[in-house]
Formats: structure tokens, sequence, C-alpha cells
């Protein structure tokens, strides 16, 4: 039985938790919201996957000290560290990513011709909240 006062779900048996359709939801949504972010933040430094400075409106990149660059290596570093506390403490990491997500947007926003990137980013900071609310009912299960 659920307790009223934690939202926490009764302990179960790995099995029969891992039958569960919003366990494995949970699951799916941490792993990726683990591992996504820390492939963006380590690519922040390699640059492979897109030229990222180029998606740093103008004027963050008048208020931050050094160049787009330097900004993506601290935004690197924002995302891997986000991806750590994913897979720590979910519940958080969720909250986390989702608001770094709307900083996202807004930064997108600010820039022609990505408003497209922005609702996908919105998109993906609704899965983020989607985690967070899931880890108050699951994160645990998965010790049992």
């Amino acid at each position: 039985m659920t307790s009223a006062t934690t939202g926490a779900a009764p302990a179960v048996p790995r099995r029969a938790a891992l039958a569960d359709p919003g366990y494995q939801a949970f699951l799916i949504l941490r792993i990726g919201f683990t591992v996504a972010p820390i492939l963006f933040g380590l690519d922040k430094f390699a640059n492979l996957l897109v030229d990222w400075p180029g998606y740093l409106a103008p004027w963050i990149d008048d208020i931050v000290p050094g160049s787009a660059q330097a900004a993506m290596y601290a935004v690197g570093v924002v995302e891997i560290l986000a991806g750590v506390v994913v897979a720590l403490a979910p519940r958080f990491g969720g909250w986390l990513v989702a608001g770094w997500l709307a900083a996202i947007i807004v930064d997108l926003l600010t820039i022609p011709d990505y408003y497209d990137i922005a609702l996908r980013d919105f998109g993906l900071l609704l899965g983020a909240v989607a985690l967070a609310r899931l880890a108050v009912r699951y994160h645990g299960a998965r010790e049992q």
C-alpha cells in the first residue's frame, strides 16, 4: 500500500517491479536522461555532433566571459553533472534537467530559425518532469 505522506511504492520483488509498465517508463527515462546529457556534455568539448557555439544566443555570448566555445565548455560540465545527478538521485535530477532545458529553450527562442529545436527541447523538458514525478514513486524499487 502506498503511503499518503511519502508516495513511495511498497516493497516488491525485483521481477514484479520490472513487469510494472510505470516502472519500465521510469527506467527508460532515467537511463535516457542519464546517458544523453553526459554524451551531449562530452560533445561540447569535441563538437563532433554539431558546432555547439552556434547554439549560443548572441546576447548570452555578450554577457558570459570568454568565447562562445568557452561557454560551451561550462555548459558541457553542467550537462555531465546533470546526467550524474539523474543517475544517483532521479527525483532531483529530473527537475535539474527540466530547469536546464528551460534555460536552453529561452536561449533558442532568441535565435532566429531555432524554434523547432526549442519545441523539441520542450518535449524533452516534459519527459524530465515525468521522470522526476515517477521517481517519487519508483526510486528505491530497484534495490528490492
